[in-house]
């Protein structure tokens, strides 16, 4: 049932190690089970996507951003006759190289890794789906498909500009699953972002009303006998709608201009195939300009941005300058590894909770090490 240019299972280059497949499971089933079971993944749940998570139990974390994508990338592949599985698998896996605190975070471990080959979450998830989880005895890492490495490798990223990546082709486009992926997050980020910018209060009713695609929600309902809550939630439920309904039908139109009738033709095009229309395009950037400078750059976002830059700072710091305070086990990686990437990967694997309470070991006289 997949069109002639989804990325098939028989198409796949397999694993870096090779393995007898799974009698029920295909190929990037078995990957996206994989990913559900690193650790990695399942720290997810206590990971700053705007919010740091005692903030509120509403706002989003990192795993229920990453869920939303998945869903929304799901979405998509079914309708264009993509590959469903292999979508889902890099939805789930696309931020699991991410730091405590979000970007912020990010910002933090680049800066005091600049000497060192500096800090990229997707970079740091290859890093860890090839490395650093360590649940099998055949083999580093999950060992995943070359396809779902590939879609976090080319997620968002200028990834012609590292040497790490060179192995994923970055002359070639990536595959329709992996374009999907990467403006899923865009839909979802955009969407729910707002939904908590407005829970939260940070964002205001009447300023997002200025918005054209919340005026083209409001004239298209009446909302006279809803609750306040429940035209918030409708109008973010069809603003999602909006962008994903304008990208399979851009999509669609991409496909039929560029003529693509296989794989080797997605990988040729010079121009992404998923995408939004022209009119989408302006509508988007409308608004995210709104959510930078509303959200993203309120002063309370910007304290906590700044505040976590600190965290990581200072336990950056002891950790470089003393290392027998790290565990036992990344001790011994020292005499293998560089000693900062392990005091990177130490400090990017914690989630917010284990970073504020590491800080406040190390910190507080009054707090038992």
């Amino acid at each position: 049932m997949l069109a002639k240019y989804a990325m098939r299972e028989d198409f796949s280059r397999g694993r870096k190690y090779p393995e007898k497949e799974h009698p029920y499971r295909n190929i990037y089933q078995r990957d996206r089970d994989r990913i559900i079971h690193s650790a990695a993944f399942r720290k997810l749940e206590f990971k700053t996507q705007v919010f740091v998570f005692h903030e509120d139990d509403y706002y989003r974390t990192r795993l229920t951003h990453t869920i939303e994508v998945a869903q929304i990338a799901r979405t998509i592949a079914r309708t264009l006759n993509l590959n469903e599985d292999l979508a889902e698998a890099i939805a789930l896996i696309h931020d699991l190289g991410h730091t405590p605190f979000g970007h912020a975070g990010e910002d933090a471990l680049n800066n005091l890794m600049k000497d060192h080959g500096g800090f990229n979450h997707n970079i740091q998830t290859l890093r860890i789906i090839e490395v650093l989880e360590e649940r099998y005895p055949d083999f580093p890492g999950l060992n995943l498909t070359w396809e779902v490495r590939e879609g976090v490798a080319k997620h968002s990223t200028n990834f012609d500009v590292s040497p790490k990546l060179l192995e994923y082709e970055p002359d070639k486009k990536a595959t329709l699953e992996a374009q999907i992926v990467d403006l899923a997050d865009e839909i979802a980020y955009n969407n729910h972002d707002l939904d908590d910018g407005l829970t939260s209060g940070l964002i205001k009713k009447e300023d997002i009303e200025q918005i054209q695609l919340w005026q083209q929600i409001l004239k298209s309902y009446d909302f006279s006998k809803l609750s306040q809550r429940k035209q918030h939630y409708l109008i973010i439920r069809q603003l999602i709608n909006i962008f994903v309904t304008d990208l399979i039908e851009e999509s669609k139109n991409r496909l039929k201009k560029f003529s693509i009738q296989s794989l080797e033709d997605v990988r040729k095009c010079e121009e992404k195939i998923i995408a939004f229309s022209s009119q989408m395009t302006e509508k988007r950037k409308e608004l995210l300009n709104f959510l930078d400078q509303n959200l993203y750059k309120h002063f309370r976002v910007i304290r906590m941005a700044d505040k976590a830059k600190r965290f990581i700072q200072d336990l950056f710091c002891i950790y470089r300058d003393n290392p027998q305070t790290l565990p036992k086990e990344f001790q011994e990686k020292m005499k293998k590894e560089d000693k900062y990437v392990v005091i990177c990967d130490y400090i990017a694997a914690m989630t917010d909770r284990s970073c504020l309470d590491e800080h406040k070991r190390l910190f507080d006289p009054y707090e038992k090490v």
